[in-house]
């Protein structure tokens, strides 16, 4: 095959100013670049630098739940029903919120030597859990016609009115994801 001699009058590529500006590696020279040790030089170092970049991500994972960003929340607490949910229970005052201080307060009262003064005592948390769980029946139904209300019958998540009750018996403080709303004020 006969090649024509290049012009002389067209310039060199690296005269023009365009292309890379340099030239294309060989693929040896990709392997080293991209060779790396199986076991590092320093493992203290690299342990180091390992575990501060898990508890940085396991950090703003803790904070992102905490916050209620929907990228962090496990399953069960994802999605605009939930969501809902949550900010209903936060805006109401529930009975069960005060179950451990209640709880304190009996077992406090259980070591008085009078045993009819500890009994009494049992008597009332018994009493107080039969009116937690109709307070979390009411909470339920409520939810339920709520949230067929705002995203229709037939649309309504499972588990709503057990995500409900349960989240109404945690103490506020204690709650995770934290409230987003204040006291009365209600989702629309």
């Amino acid at each position: 095959m006969a090649t024509t001699p290049a012009s002389t009058d067209s310039p060199a590529p690296e005269e023009t100013g365009t292309g890379k500006g340099r030239p294309t590696p060989t693929r040896g020279e990709k392997v080293a670049a991209r060779k790396r040790p199986l076991v590092p030089n320093d493992r203290a170092e690299r342990r180091r630098q390992e575990r501060a970049r898990l508890n940085a991500a396991r950090d703003k994972a803790r904070e992102g739940f905490a916050n209620g960003v929907e990228r962090y929340l496990p399953v069960r607490d994802r999605g605009p029903q939930k969501k809902w949910v949550r900010d209903y229970v936060d805006a109401r005052t529930s009975v069960g919120e005060f179950l451990i201080p209640v709880m304190l307060v009996v077992l406090v009262l259980s070591f008085t030597p009078i045993p009819e003064f500890a009994f009494v005592a049992f008597l009332l948390l018994w009493a107080y859990f039969l009116v937690i769980i109709g307070d979390s029946f009411l909470l339920g139904r409520i939810i339920k016609k709520r949230l067929g209300e705002k995203f229709g019958e037939s649309k309504v998540e499972r588990g709503v009115r057990w995500y409900a009750a349960m989240r109404a018996t945690q103490m506020r403080m204690m709650r995770m994801p934290k409230p987003q709303v204040k006291r009365r004020q209600f989702p629309g």
